[in-house]
């Protein structure tokens, strides 16, 4: 299994050959320029992914990496240090985005923090006219995700959203071929995460550590002592600031089912889970199912998402590496499966696709190559154009939905009825009123953009 490290590093061998694809909404170019047309770039949140941001910048001609922005002194004293090493610059350091919002010579951010700031976050940066790269998923709530979109139009900025496989030379080849009828009439997409997850045991709450600015950490989340197990990396299994791994890893996956389905919302979402095998901190479901039906120009399509967090098999050759003994090397099995009416097409992670064809399930098209959505992002920032990008806010904002909607259905334990039109769950006032969610001032996300 590709993970997220792999294919950040392999990204940037991808970029040259991505151009042929180009006539995919947009695909990519080989970024050209002279230093005087060098894009200033603050990177938002630099501990985990934001390290990736720092690292796929660093590689890009006539970008800069202008300033860093983070709560915790200790891991962004040690990314200043290794930028400098690696540029020659020492980035401007800030803690407070408001205050790195208003140095006017940063042409765009990029946002790396835990979930729940990510919407606000993307619209304080639209409002003072940043260009946006918005880690996945846009939003904490399926209400303010919409209201990124509507800050990214309002002020006409340039804002993709960090659902890397939209820059998979791969799987938009894979795409294609969906849309050509390679495997016919698809009537049904699943999304797998059955990713390796141990348990967090427990931990009392405790002192912050040193330096950390934790009220701004929390943010728009509500006001709780410090806890280990709700800070680095653990707060994706906190409904405070995370979305489970549905929300996490799974988002990608929602993602590429969405888009190989050709759907926007759907019409009716049901889901069950919990957190089974461990007694530990995690308030998230390590284990969950939804299912989510769409109407598709007049008839009726599904969406299958399943996370699992332990042993798994692994399905349609995605997965599961293993030696020459034949044991297992990687565990985890993360990917798509697209059914139709003539075969089923495999996309395993972010990079490669095979597609098994008629009832032998004969081999047909397949691909491995993986791409940037970072280089993708500057590239639209130059031109100035939206439909450059791969990975546009507002299809963030629909995959998202996917995720919120499932939660929301997790949360009542009903199934619930959305009007796409409308954008509101019928018939259901509690679920309806959870699209949604309070925040502790000053960090709230305005009713008008």
């Amino acid at each position: 299994m590709i993970n997220r490290r792999d294919f950040v590093a392999r990204s940037a061998g991808a970029v040259a050959s991505a151009s042929t694809l180009s006539g995919l909404n947009g695909g990519f170019s080989v970024l050209a320029g002279s230093p005087n047309d060098t894009i200033r770039v603050a990177v938002v949140g630099v501990r985990g992914q934001g390290n990736a941001h720092i690292r796929e910048y660093l590689r890009m001609p006539n970008v800069e990496i202008a300033a860093l922005c983070d709560i915790d002194p200790a891991e962004l004293n040690r990314r200043l240090g290794e930028i400098e090493k690696a540029s020659g610059k020492r980035p401007a350091a800030y803690s407070d985005i408001r205050k790195l919002l208003e140095d006017k010579s940063i042409d765009a951010i990029s946002v790396a923090t835990p979930n729940h700031w990510h919407s606000l976050m993307g619209i304080w940066a639209c409002q003072a006219g940043k260009d946006v790269y918005l880690e996945k998923p846009c939003s904490h709530t399926f209400w303010e995700g919409r209201k990124v979109v509507e800050a990214a139009r309002k002020y006409n900025r340039i804002v993709q959203h960090g659902t890397n496989s939209r820059g998979s030379v791969a799987l938009r080849e894979a795409m294609q071929k969906i849309n050509e009828g390679v495997i016919g009439d698809v009537y049904m997409a699943r999304g797998l995460c059955f990713k390796w997850r141990d348990t967090i045991g427990r931990k009392p709450d405790g002192a912050v550590p040193a330096g950390v600015d934790y009220d701004l950490w929390l943010g728009p989340a509500p006001k709780r002592p410090f806890n280990p197990n709700r800070f680095h990396y653990n707060w994706h299994w906190n409904w405070d600031y995370g979305n489970g791994d549905i929300g996490n890893q799974g988002i990608h996956e929602m993602d590429i089912a969405r888009w190989g389905l050709g759907v926007t919302l759907p019409t009716r979402v049901m889901s069950m889970g919990s957190h089974y095998m461990f007694d530990d901190d995690q308030q998230t479901p390590n284990t969950q199912v939804a299912t989510l039906e769409y109407d598709r120009k007049g008839k009726k399509v599904m969406l299958v998402f399943e996370v699992r967090h332990w042993m798994s098999n692994n399905e349609g050759g995605i997965g599961q590496r293993k030696d020459e003994k034949g044991l297992v090397l990687d565990s985890n099995c993360i990917g798509n499966i697209f059914y139709g009416s003539e075969g089923y097409l495999a996309i395993d992670g972010y990079t490669s696709y095979k597609t098994f064809l008629g009832k032998k399930q004969e081999p047909g098209p397949s691909r491995r190559e993986g791409g940037s959505t970072w280089v993708n992002f500057i590239q639209a920032v130059r031109s100035r154009k939206r439909e450059d990008l791969v990975a546009d806010i507002e299809e963030g904002h629909l995959s998202s939905a996917a995720m919120h909607l499932a939660n929301i259905s997790y949360h009542t334990g009903r199934s619930i009825q959305f009007d796409p039109l409308k954008e509101q769950i019928v018939g259901d006032v509690e679920a309806n009123n959870m699209l949604r969610r309070k925040y502790r001032a000053p960090f709230v996300v305005p009713e008008k953009v």
